[in-house]
């Protein structure tokens, strides 16, 4: 195992986190809570694998598409999205220090970084140097899109007590909807599908995270 694809597994990962936590200009979070919020991310994965393999005990992911697709939404990206979700609603979410919608986005991407950067640890460990740096970085940009999408409707849910809840849900299930069909185009190998879903997430992630950075504080929804 090549120590350098060790570091390469996980240093764009940091690279993105440090990017993130210089970005969040208004109140920006305390280290320790970015370092708890990664570490939460790391823990995530093993849920996620346990479930994985739990799942995969039910249904066989054997190439028939109706189990291809229990297996995508049900197994794969149910159980990841749902385990980053809950340390992000029922610990991070009522920190004192969430005072705003771009503290959502910071902690969702932490804690999704967190995962990537372990999950292309444990890329590296059983692949060696066999594993794609194309690979690596795709984990990166699929987490990327898939916790800001989470942040949005939680960042909203924070300052929006009359939707709460209804955010709370739409911030769960839209990302598990996106992921399964991620998953689901990877397993049928179907890579046109993929590009057109990294797209449109591209779009939807860039718009909002513009948005987010330009506005002056006071003009910033929910505050």
């Amino acid at each position: 195992m090549n120590l350098s694809f060790i570091i390469l597994a996980i240093a764009p990962v940091l690279a993105v986190c440090g990017y993130i936590f210089h970005k969040d200009r208004f109140n920006k979070q305390p280290i320790k809570l970015v370092i708890i919020a990664f570490i939460f991310g790391v823990f995530s994965f093993f849920p996620t694998a346990v479930a994985t393999k739990l799942g995969g005990a039910f249904i066989v992911n054997n190439g028939n598409l109706l189990n291809t697709s229990l297996f995508a939404f049900l197994v794969l990206s149910l159980s990841e999205e749902f385990a980053k979700f809950f340390f992000l609603r029922y610990i991070l979410f009522n920190r004192k220090e969430f005072t705003e919608p771009l503290d959502a986005v910071v902690y969702a991407l932490i804690l999704g970084f967190g995962f990537a950067a372990f999950e292309n640890f444990l890329y590296v460990v059983q692949y060696g140097n066999k594993v794609s740096i194309m690979l690596m970085l795709t984990t990166i940009l699929a987490h990327t899109i898939l916790a800001i999408l989470m942040s949005y409707y939680v960042g909203l849910a924070k300052f929006d007590i009359t939707h709460k809840y209804e955010l709370l849900r739409k911030g769960l299930v839209y990302p598990v909807l996106l992921h399964g069909l991620y998953a689901f185009f990877l397993l049928q190998n179907f890579m046109a599908g993929i590009l057109i879903l990294a797209a449109v997430g591209l779009w939807f992630s860039v718009k909002y995270i513009r948005y987010i950075l330009t506005q002056p504080k006071n003009n910033l929804p929910f505050l």
